[in-house]
């Protein structure tokens, strides 16, 4: 989680939201990290769980991220909870809840719902007061 903070850290530096990912390989080996770079890139899909899990599929030569791990500062939206089924991760690790968007127990359950293919484990709330400050202080300075 040191490292997804640090990455989230980036991603605000860089004007987005402070949000940042890192793959695990079965061996704890870093696969692929990845932070916000939707502003950057003008890109919508540009969420950090998205670019992390594509440096993983890069490094590894294949889309299957079976035995890997992500870990994230905060709950993954819909279209990362369902790239985290399709990409087959064992485990997500997260922050901070969404109680807007988030997917991975809060407003939705994606990965742990019962007609999807590959079921993610879940685990929520590591060190999430840490994680959703960076996300509360990021939006005071952007909404009146």
């Amino acid at each position: 989680m040191d490292r997804a903070l640090a990455l989230a850290r980036r991603a605000a530096a860089a004007g987005d939201v402070p949000v940042g990912a890192v793959v695990a390989g079965p061996d704890g080996t870093v696969l692929g990290e990845g932070w916000n770079v939707r502003e950057a890139h003008g890109d919508p899909t540009g969420h950090a769980e998205v670019v992390a899990l594509r440096a993983a599929a890069g490094v590894l030569g294949s889309w299957r991220l079976e035995g890997c791990d992500l870990v994230v500062t905060m709950e993954p939206c819909p279209m990362c909870a369902g790239a985290l089924v399709l990409a087959r991760v064992a485990r997500v690790v997260f922050g901070g809840w969404d109680p807007k968007l988030g997917a991975c127990g809060s407003v939705w359950d994606v990965p742990r719902d019962r007609r999807v293919t590959h079921r993610v484990e879940v685990l929520g709330g590591v060190r999430e007061q840490e994680c959703a400050r960076l996300v509360r202080g990021f939006f005071a300075g952007h909404r009146d």
